[in-house]
Parts: structure tokens; C-alpha cells; sequence
């Protein structure tokens, strides 16, 4: 209760602003998440940007892609020792990427340039997404708020991922490799959990009951969760 009352008296007084893009999405925006099953979006070409989670840039490049516009990458994959956080390391050795957002990295920039430096991953820019940023990011878009106590009130980064896409302008955010029911990553074969599960279901129906322009690329998800199938230009 204290930590809660704590994040909640602090995010009011805070009123913290959602992240910003290096510059507004001005076309249809892909945010690639992790899960082991995902699709190439129908008519994917230069004009989409795409966001990449962790390590999920990898299934970016099988499209031509190389360099995603924007990461997300969670704090503990950049020195993290569970197997999770050295697989992202693994596949993401020597590559690169535009805008790099680390999400509640605490130790300060130099020392994250450093942790990104010994495992060679580049980036064009580099920014720290703070938790109360993350929070408004939710706040805004789908209308109720979390003070993250756990795993299971928190927001995966894939959805975070889309919430910021869409805060910058994005007219149409398409999700591939994102599924609240899925478990396991497509960087290794480990079959690791994938939490936050129901609070990724209970943000993306606040997303569709909204009217947002979000879709899906793999029709199983579609399926199973509401969100409308990208099928093409918008």
C-alpha cells in the first residue's frame, strides 16, 4: 500500500509527459514483438517505420531491414544474467539501430553507454524511458492507470511499444509477434515464460473499445483477441 500510494502521489504531482519520437510517425507504424510466431505485414515497404522489442529485430531483417527505426529494450537486458537477457545480447551483438529507448534503466546514461558498448549494440540516439513516462503512456491512451507493483499490473514492452507509436502520431500501428496468449521467444528455443499476459489483454481491448487504429499482422492473434487483421493499405 505504501508503494502504491507512494507511485500514485508522485505521478500526479509529476504529471509526467508520454515519451516523444525523434520525429512524429507520419505513416503506418509495425511494432515487432518477441513471441515465436510472427508475419510480414501486407504491403510492407520503405514507407512503414518499425519498432523492434529487445530482440525481435531479428525477424525485421528477414524483411529487408536491418535497422529498425526505434528499440525498446528493457533495462536488464543490458547486463542481465538470466537466460532471457544473454539471448537478446546474443542475437543482438554487433548490430544496430536508430532511436534506442531503455525502459527504467536507473544507473545513469554513461554507464548504460557502456553496458550497450561491451555486447556492440549501435544505436543513432539513445534515450531512458522512465517509469512514471511509462505510466502516463497507459494513462493517455487507454485510460486507466497502473502503479506497476507487479508483473501482472504491468504492461509488456510490446504494448508499451504501441501505446507510444500511436501517442506520436502514428495512423496506423500493426502489431506482429505481439500476443497475450503466446509464451516463449523467436531469438531462442528455451520456451521461457512471457508475462504480463492479462494486462497486454486488458490494454489492447481499451485500445480497440477506443477506436484506435491498431491491427495485427497474424491472424491467430486476430482470432483470438478482437483486433482487427491488417490487410493493406490505410
Amino acid at each position: 500500500m505504501k508503494t502504491r500510494l507512494y507511485r500514485r502521489i508522485k505521478y500526479n504531482l509529476l504529471r509526467p509527459r508520454p515519451p516523444l519520437a525523434p520525429a512524429p510517425f507520419d505513416g503506418p507504424v509495425v511494432v515487432v514483438g518477441s513471441a515465436p510466431i510472427s508475419n510480414r505485414p501486407a504491403g510492407f515497404d520503405e514507407r512503414f517505420r518499425v519498432i523492434s522489442v529487445n530482440g525481435s529485430q531479428m525477424v525485421a531483417a528477414k524483411w529487408g531491414r536491418e535497422k529498425p527505426d526505434i528499440t525498446f529494450m528493457m533495462f536488464n537486458q543490458v547486463r542481465g544474467t538470466n537466460t532471457n537477457a544473454m539471448e537478446v545480447r546474443r542475437v543482438l551483438q554487433g548490430q544496430r539501430t536508430g532511436a534506442l529507448y531503455v525502459l527504467l534503466w536507473r544507473e545513469g546514461l554513461p554507464s548504460l553507454q557502456e553496458g550497450l558498448q561491451a555486447f556492440d549494440y549501435q544505436y543513432d540516439s539513445l534515450r531512458i524511458i522512465d517509469r512514471y513516462q511509462r505510466m502516463a503512456l497507459l494513462d493517455r491512451l487507454c485510460g486507466f492507470k497502473s502503479e506497476e507493483l507487479d508483473r501482472e499490473s504491468k504492461c509488456s514492452n510490446g504494448i508499451h511499444a504501441t501505446l507510444f507509436a500511436l501517442y506520436n502520431g502514428a495512423r496506423a500501428v500493426i502489431l506482429t509477434g505481439i500476443s497475450p496468449q503466446a509464451s516463449g521467444h523467436v531469438y531462442n528455443q528455451e520456451n521461457l515464460p512471457r508475462f504480463h499476459k492479462d494486462m497486454d489483454q486488458k490494454a489492447l481491448q481499451a485500445l480497440i473499445d477506443r477506436r484506435h487504429p491498431i491491427f495485427t499482422a497474424d491472424p491467430d492473434v486476430s482470432e483470438s483477441s478482437g483486433i482487427p487483421l491488417w490487410k493493406g493499405e490505410r
